[in-house]
């Protein structure tokens, strides 16, 4: 038996804390709504929350009816100084949607086109931050009403359009958002996931794909219409205004993918200039589910598959270290709920045994983390969870969606042997 496949092993010197919990709140996704780490060291986190019930009928608990509690999802930004250690709120405007870093303008957001207004943009300032987000799957959001119809009315985009804000200050202020070009894609899909390249173009992991007829105006978005979405890569033009379609992540009609999503491309730069993408591949949501990696020789124009990290566990999100090791933390939806990492020591070519981070979750809906280096050693890792202790305990009345207690936000650090 090789050492990969020794048994999962506890991690050591675990600590674990809360971050962000309101008993009337559910937290989640940090994954998928921006992480940042500054030239100064400090993290910026931002997550979705709405008002929960967690007394009431369980399939109120389900992420899409969340949409339409009271206020809707919005987002919450939380800020380190410490290296993850603890946290504050720095920001939790009631107005601002979960899916973005501010409350977005109707006469300023959302328009095609470049940022003009900002260029040059150097993406190798450690304090320049991009945001890259979506709404259209929120339309039903009570924040977004007003500015929904500006967008879809004015420019007539298909159902999922992907915008993108920069911030120069450190995250303290941004940008008005703008309006990424679909490039002959019939939709777009973001989870605020991109890289900076050694000659300082930004690249975004995005997903979207191409419809029947290659005409992305031909019809309305979705598989059933067309080739099933793909993870893809656009890339900063030269002023760093705007980006542009680069290239697909994974292969066309690969039999390896018949059925299954691909989904949450995130990048990563190595220090030997290799590029590597982690992919969640998805059979079933509630658990069967595996993080796959894909490679980049030439700066992200062509892709090759590389490893499995794990045989259940996803979304995984990576972190390299300073001894050149790699971690990929990321959320073991079956039981034992909780999170786990594994780490490689080439690359992500390979893969060691499984460490357990936690494994005391109360239901599969937890997870969705970002991960960071603590100090030489030590890994720390932001998610949402839920114990299975929690004095409050809901149901789940013919749903797993309301499995499990109050859903929080929650922070690991841990060592890696």
């Amino acid at each position: 038996m090789t050492t990969k496949f020794y048994p999962p092993r506890t991690a050591t010197d675990v600590e674990h804390a809360i971050v962000y919990r309101r008993e009337n709140e559910f937290a989640t996704h940090p994954y998928s709504r921006g992480f940042w780490e500054t030239a100064s060291g400090h993290l910026i986190c931002n997550f979705s929350v709405a008002r929960a019930d967690y007394s009431g009928e369980p399939r109120r608990l389900a992420h899409h009816n969340l949409i339409k509690s009271p206020g809707g999802r919005r987002g919450v930004t939380v800020r380190s100084e410490d290296r993850g250690r603890t946290w504050h709120v720095f920001n939790e405007d009631k107005t601002r949607p979960g899916m973005d870093v501010k409350a977005p303008d109707p006469k300023l957001d959302g328009k095609p086109g470049p940022l003009n207004e900002m260029a040059p943009v150097d993406f190798t300032d450690r304090d320049v931050l991009v945001s890259n987000f979506y709404y259209q799957y929120m339309q039903e959001d009570p924040q977004l009403r007003e500015f929904l119809p500006t967008v879809t009315t004015e420019f007539g985009p298909p159902e999922n359009q992907v915008f993108f804000r920069i911030s120069k200050d450190a995250g303290h202020s941004w940008s008005r958002s703008a309006m990424l070009p679909l490039d002959g894609l019939y939709s777009l899909s973001a989870v605020e996931s991109s890289l900076v390249r050694p000659d300082g173009r930004c690249l975004l992991f995005l997903t979207g794909g191409v419809n029947k007829e290659g005409q992305h105006n031909r019809f309305p978005a979705g598989p059933e219409h067309g080739e099933p979405n793909r993870p893809l890569v656009y890339r900063s033009t030269e002023d760093g205004t705007t980006f542009h379609f680069l290239s697909f992540i994974t292969p066309k009609d690969d039999p390896n993918f018949s059925g299954l999503q691909q989904m949450y491309p995130r990048g990563l730069m190595l220090p030997n200039g290799r590029m590597i993408c982690t992919l969640r591949i998805d059979r079933d949501w509630a658990g069967d589910m595996w993080t796959e990696l894909f490679k980049s020789d030439d700066g992200g124009r062509t892709w090759q598959f590389l490893s499995r990290a794990t045989d259940f566990g996803a979304p995984g999100t990576p972190v390299l270290m300073s001894d050149g090791r790699l971690v990929l933390v990321y959320t073991y939806r079956l039981p034992p709920y909780g999170m786990r990492a594994v780490v490689s020591e080439d690359g992500g070519s390979t893969w060691g045994p499984e460490i357990i981070i936690r494994g005391d979750g109360g239901s599969w809906d937890i997870g969705y983390p970002r991960a960071w280096e603590v100090e030489p050693g030590r890994i720390g890792t932001i998610y949402h969870y839920n114990d299975k202790d929690d004095p409050v305990q809901v149901k789940p009345s013919g749903t797993l969606w309301g499995a499990g207690g109050v859903r929080y936000i929650a922070r690991s650090i841990f060592s890696v042997d």
